[in-house]
């Protein structure tokens, strides 16, 4: 187990390594529900990470899948327990609370402990390294233009967002993070130049800062790849053990399924295959910047 896990990591684990026992001992959801007088409904909000576990009904189920080593019971105890416990991040105020998505919220505590992040934003520079003048001006174009959001949950998105990016790229065992952006984004100015300058230098000094890998996708090549919309995937360790974080203008999800995972793991991948070089991104971003500059001048 690693120190200082959250609920949400810890939920994660429990549930992932239940369904592995479960398997192993070749029982289904049912044979469970049955064995302990449980409803279906329970086993599978147990196995998918709806509900926590007391350690009474914890101890039952592994007596019933046949887990008795004392270490290993001791971890499931503690990740049960761990999984129990009231978040107790930054984020988790009712300031920010009250006009976060579920989603978001779990999404953070996976990112405190990802240790690569991919990300394919085809449409923005994403939102945890936007600018605070450029997260702003998106911000407000749902707040202002379409009345979607109010300016209470405007003010906290901005402010999350911003810490957010502390909380990824400023600590000491920060996660790889792979971006892929459709070479569109470098287009758009945002209505103001100079905050796109202010952005797509933003992400300059990241890339010189070995805090980014940016991989941009060609224009002629973009194709469907941009109606894909918005994910990333979080490793928590290995290429095994991943999130998938999916968001649109409607709404955002985390995904735990497996399949879901690696489609996108393999969606990814070939995005990525098919972009310019890093080198190549790193020199299209630094002459994007000089030609808005040069706009800018004239």
């Amino acid at each position: 187990m690693v120190s200082g896990d959250l609920p949400a990591v810890a939920r994660r684990r429990l549930r992932l390594a239940l369904r592995g026992w479960r398997e192993a001992a070749e029982l289904t959801q049912g044979d469970v529900a049955t064995a302990l007088d449980w409803s279906l409904s329970k086993v599978q909000r147990i196995e998918s990470g709806e509900v926590t576990l007391s350690g009474t009904d914890l101890r039952a189920l592994l007596a019933k899948l046949e887990v008795g080593d004392p270490a290993t019971v001791a971890e499931l105890v503690q990740d049960a327990r761990i999984a129990r416990r009231r978040v107790a991040g930054w984020w988790d105020t009712p300031r920010y609370r009250a006009h976060l998505t579920p989603a978001l919220m779990q999404l953070m505590q996976f990112e405190s402990q990802a240790t690569a992040i991919r990300t394919f934003s085809p449409a923005l520079v994403p939102g945890v390294l936007q600018t605070p003048r450029h997260a702003e001006m998106v911000l407000n174009f749902w707040n202002s233009e379409l009345r979607m959001i109010t300016d209470d949950q405007r003010a906290a998105r901005l402010e999350v967002r911003l810490r957010r990016h502390e909380h990824i790229f400023d600590r000491a065992d920060r996660p790889t993070y792979i971006l892929t952006i459709d070479e569109s984004v470098l287009l758009r100015t945002a209505d103001d130049r100079e905050v796109a300058i202010e952005q797509l230098q933003h992400l300059m000094r990241h890339l010189v800062e070995g805090k980014i890998i940016l991989r941009i996708v060609p224009l002629p090549l973009a194709g469907l790849a941009v109606t894909l919309g918005q994910f990333s995937v979080l490793e928590l360790g290995s290429e095994n053990d991943a999130v998938l974080y999916r968001e649109s203008w409607a709404r955002d999800e985390i995904l735990h399924d497996p399949g879901d995972v690696s489609l996108h793991r393999r969606i990814f991948d070939a995005i990525e295959r098919r972009s310019y070089s890093a080198e190549r991104s790193s020199r299209l971003l630094e002459a994007r910047i000089a030609a808005l500059r040069a706009e800018s001048d004239s």
